[in-house]
Formats: structure tokens, sequence, C-alpha cells
């Protein structure tokens, strides 16, 4: 696919400077698309790439889903390794990176699960940003691939697999980089889970240090009007946010 250079950036593009990010309308430039369920916008993607890596650093997605973070990559003129462990998503993200831009960026895409990294060499990358899924809210595969994530009900064992991806992401990451992670919470039984506030445990746990916590303002939830009828009924309040945790390895 060509595209003209001006069709590949998005109009108007600030870069956030506070811990609260919206974006009430998800961007479409360039070969960006909103279809695979649970992706993240491109303008969080643009916001991290642009403030954590410089041009022609080495990026890893670890969870590449929809492709978003291959396409920035791109674009911005960042070297990027794009891994999962979903082929659909491999499909995807290589489709997604079919059009042409001058410059000399390179783009690998890999099947791998995010905790066993064991291609990878230590402190190979120079930043790394994934949106992983949160639990089984939203299953990408039913069950057919078993290293998915997204297969697993269970929080305590969700976060325990967690632990060994941030130990991986730890471990190839370069002294001094950062690492970007965007997780939401859930409930259970109408009760608040944090399951975001569990990463970010894990995260630490393993030798990270919290750089920041930014607050992601959700809009446009599927099935929005039939929650807020059933919220109103069972007295619980829906959930309109994600932390963007960035942690930093010193």
């Amino acid at each position: 696919m060509k595209a003209k250079d001006s069709s590949l950036h998005p109009k108007n593009f600030e870069l956030e400077c506070t811990t609260v990010w919206a974006f009430p309308r998800r961007g479409k430039w360039a070969t960006h698309t909103s279809d695979w369920r649970g992706n993240w916008s491109p303008e969080v993607v643009r916001n991290l790439i642009l403030r954590y890596s410089s041009e022609k650093d080495i990026l890893l997605d670890p969870m590449i889903g929809g492709g978003t973070t291959a396409i920035e990559a791109k674009i911005l003129n960042r070297n990027i390794v794009c891994s999962d462990v979903n082929d659909g998503a491999l499909i995807r993200t290589r489709k997604c990176l079919e059009f042409e831009i001058e410059n000399d960026s390179w783009q690998k895409v890999v099947k791998r699960d995010a905790r066993k990294l064991v291609k990878f060499k230590d402190a190979s990358f120079d930043f790394i940003l994934t949106h992983p899924p949160y639990v089984d809210i939203i299953k990408y595969n039913d069950g057919k691939i078993k290293e998915d994530l997204s297969n697993i009900h269970k929080i305590d064992i969700f976060i325990d697999e967690i632990e060994k991806v941030a130990k991986e992401l730890y471990r190839v990451l370069k002294k001094g980089k950062y690492c970007a992670i965007l997780i939401g919470d859930t409930r259970r039984n109408k009760m608040y889970q944090p399951l975001a506030f569990k990463v970010m445990e894990r995260f630490l746990k393993v030798g990270f240090e919290l750089k920041e916590d930014i607050i992601k303002r959700q809009f446009n939830c599927k099935a929005t009007g039939f929650w807020v009828k059933k919220s109103q009924e069972a007295n619980f309040l829906l959930i309109m946010h994600e932390h963007l945790f960035v942690f930093q390895k010193l």
C-alpha cells in the first residue's frame, strides 16, 4: 500500500504532558483500524514512542495484538520486534505494515510467548511497550491457544503469569530504559478487582521502578447502554479508566 506522508500522521497532534489522557475519537491515520477488539489507540502508542524512545531505537511489543504498535514504530522511524502467541495477530500485523514510508526502519514479526523470550538476548531493547489482555474479559482464541493469557479466568493465576512476563521484559530491556504497560481493572461478583495494581506490584517485584502512573479514560465501551441500566439496578459504578504504567530499569 502506498500512502502520502501526510496521511501517515494525525492532524493537530500534541504530546501529552499530564497524567490523565483522553482520546474520545480513535485515530485512523495510516493503516490503523479499530476492528481488533481491545487494541489500544494509536494516540497512546504515538505518545509513548515519542516520549520514551529515539529514532533508530529497537522496540519490542511482546503482545502485538492488532498491530497498532508496529504501525506507529514504522512511521516514527523506530525499529521493532513484534511478537504474539496468536497467529491471527501476526498475520494482521504483517498486513498492517504493508505501506511505504521514506525511512529505513525495520520490522520483525515473530511468534513468541511473552513469558519465554529465550531467543532475545539480555539488554537488547531500547523501549518495550504492550497492552496485555485483562484476564479473560476478551477471549481472543476460544481456548485454542494454550499459551494465550486471555484464557485465564482466575486473577491470582493471571498475575503469576504476568510476573513471568515482567521478568523476561526486565531481562531483555537495556539499563536506564523504559517499559510501558496499559492495563485495566475488572469486577467479580460486583466487587472491584484492582487488576492493574496487582500487575504493577509484580513489575516492581522483579526490579522495575515506577516512573509514571497515567490514567487513561475509556470511551465507547461495548454495550454501554445495557451496562448503564445494569449499574443503576445493582448499584455499582462502571469502570471507565485504565492505568498506563511506565516503568524504568535502573
